[in-house]
């Protein structure tokens, strides 16, 4: 997998203090089911030293199917020789995937058989004491314990459900840091930040016990690398720099069923599901991109008028019932203030290699929904500044 946009942290410092062993890491995440590999590992990953703590002597995963797969979860399903098409892998057949690839991450340390003598907060982060006479202090602690002893110990109210069904309602969708997890038997879910914190409780990131996904635990994982990394508050994280590091490990944040992370436009469709310019079909719980579906001016007016003053006085001047290409880069090139010459040039050159298009460049031809998505990375929208509940901040 890719480096991501955090950097390594200093080597792990040992000290010792009344015969007590001290480590020093960034992030420690407390679990040892799916959605505790997922923040483990992202968040080493993403370049902060994590210390990932068992109750038990190995990990205790559930079978994959529960999600869409993306990001580490799609990752270890490739790791599964043979397995590209199947939806459903064993327990036991995750968990030899998962040692193995956690055995070799550098930034991630596993203490196995570990009992919980005590945690507490310490300054902005935390210290927590393990049988044997081990201390872990850290910056940001992850619950993703499933017997409450954490909870417990720091009495903590119980944790909402986490996951939302996928709709346009509002501009929720775009706040999304994770999707597909299986909703009454449909991936059409997100996930916000937000859902990931309790009220009060500063540097703690909690999952539902009731929800176990590698999706949410990845979500989790990047959210506390951040904090670490940047030396602020998880209250404060920057919901764009975390988006673009899930994207940047192939974390679904839309949930289209039928637009993979194989996909060469991928990360293009992703962005503009997450703007909202395209939306998807969502029928019996799943949504669909449609990525092959021509694309009609009724469709984007209004949400790319939204994002873009300059859009509003094009959309005026064209009434046009389809975007032919032609017209989506006359369009792209007035709101993005580019040279038209240039941009159809530039177009044409990348069409079949740089943009893989199946398609031929024909420009008086009506655009697809997966063309539209790939041209519209000229107007970069995933730039555009939103507030927390998806409204554009102007």
């Amino acid at each position: 997998m890719k480096s991501g946009f955090f950097i390594v942290l200093a080597l792990t410092v040992f000290s010792y203090v009344s015969q007590a062993q001290t480590t020093k890491t960034g992030v420690v995440v407390i679990g040892n089911g799916n959605s505790a590999v997922g923040a483990g590992i992202q968040s080493a990953v993403s370049g902060v030293k994590t210390t990932l703590i068992l109750s038990t002597q190995d990990f205790q995963l559930s079978a994959l199917g529960n999600s869409q797969a993306s990001g580490i979860e799609g990752e270890i399903l490739k790791r599964i020789k043979g397995n590209a098409g199947q939806v459903l892998v064993d327990y036991s057949t995750v968990g030899t995937v998962v040692r193995s690839w956690t055995d070799t991450l550098k930034n991630l340390t596993v203490i196995r058989g570990a009992g919980l003598l005590k945690i507490k907060r310490s300054g902005s982060g935390w210290n927590i004491e393990l049988t044997g006479g081990k201390i872990i202090k850290a910056g940001v602690l992850v619950n993703a314990d499933r017997t409450g002893t954490v909870s417990n110990a720091l009495q903590l109210p119980k944790v909402p459900l986490q996951w939302k069904p996928f709709n346009y309602d509002d501009y929720l969708y775009r706040a999304s840091v994770a999707s597909g997890y299986i909703l009454s038997g449909g991936s059409a879910s997100f996930l916000l930040m937000d859902k990931l914190m309790l009220p009060g409780q500063e540097n703690l990131i909690v999952l539902n016990p009731d929800q176990e996904s590698f999706v949410a635990g990845q979500a989790a994982g990047a959210t506390a690398a951040y904090a670490v990394f940047f030396k602020t508050k998880i209250s404060l994280a920057n919901l764009k720099l975390i988006q673009g590091e899930l994207l940047n490990y192939k974390l679904s944040l839309a949930p289209f069923a039928d637009v993979n992370n194989a996909d060469s436009n991928w990360k293009d469709i992703q962005v503009i599901g997450l703007s909202g310019f395209l939306k998807a079909e969502i029928s019996n719980g799943t949504a669909y991109f449609r990525p092959d579906q021509e694309v009609l001016s009724v469709e984007i007016k209004e949400p790319v008028k939204s994002y873009y003053y300059k859009a509003q006085i094009w959309f005026d001047d064209h009434k046009e019932e389809k975007m032919t290409i032609n017209n989506t880069l006359k369009m792209i090139s007035y709101v993005a203030g580019l040279s038209l010459e240039n941009t159809i040039k530039e177009v044409k050159k990348n069409w079949k290699k740089g943009y893989n298009f199946s398609t031929e460049y024909d420009s008086d031809r009506v655009i697809t929904r997966r063309e539209f998505a790939v041209l519209s990375r000229y107007l970069k929208p995933f730039n555009v500044n939103l507030d927390k509940t998806g409204k554009v901040v102007r």
